[in-house]
């Protein structure tokens, strides 16, 4: 319940108090017998719940999205994975398809998983999108789509270094046929991903990510108490 809607609940208390305190002493007018219903009827309706969360991830392959997505849906949020969705519907990137048109097929991916993350979001939903989105007019758009769906957009950016990722990623290299998370990647190509990333600066307002999950947590849930 928001502190609003505490405050409104203590004031209608208050007043049926009173006009309870005077119907025992005979006091009453049909006027309050009127007001007494009413806000009974008010107090027994439910209160409107906050507006869900849309987690937004920036940040390069390996800085670890899926693992902070994977936290979140511990705590109830809906997780979308537009590379698993590529990976559904078209196999093993680089074997099954050329590098070079994913682009191309990934572009009604992720229009078709804006849709359902707009779906998600109107019904309530928390969702969390794994997904990096590299630039400040990419992260704007999937902005304005959580709050048209009437949901608040945090932006989590998760800062890693070149070794850090590199290490990562050369690990998870192995799994790439198997595993839609492990795309396979040389460090030229991550080297060309970190020119093309544009971080969030502080016109984008952002919640830094290093590695625990539970302090982004902490922080959506002090901003939407």
């Amino acid at each position: 319940m928001t502190v609003l809607a505490d405050t409104l609940a203590s004031v209608l208390e208050e007043r049926l108090g009173s006009l309870l305190t005077a119907r025992r002493a005979g006091a009453s007018t049909v006027e309050a017998e009127a007001e007494i219903d009413l806000i009974s009827q008010t107090m027994t309706r439910p209160m409107p719940s906050r507006p869900p969360f849309c987690v937004l991830m920036a940040g390069l392959p390996g800085s670890g999205k899926t693992t902070l997505s994977r936290a979140l849906t511990d705590r109830g949020f809906i997780r979308l994975c537009p590379d698993e969705e590529m990976y559904r519907r078209h196999g093993v990137y680089g074997v099954d398809f050329p590098r070079g048109t994913f682009p191309t097929l990934e572009r009604p991916v992720l229009e078709d998983v804006a849709l359902e993350l707009a779906e998600h979001l109107k019904a309530g939903h928390n969702v969390v999108v794994d997904h990096g989105f590299w630039t400040p007019a990419d992260r704007a758009k999937w902005r304005r789509i959580a709050t048209d769906a009437g949901a608040v957009p945090v932006l989590v950016y998760l800062a890693a270094s070149h070794d850090e990722l590199w290490e990562r990623v050369s690990k998870r290299n192995e799994f790439h046929a198997d595993d839609p998370n492990s795309i396979y990647f040389s460090e030229s190509d991550l080297q060309r991903y970190r020119n093309r990333f544009f971080p969030p600066e502080a016109d984008e307002p952002h919640l830094l990510y290093r590695g625990d999950a539970a302090a982004v947590i902490a922080a959506m849930d002090a901003a939407n108490p």
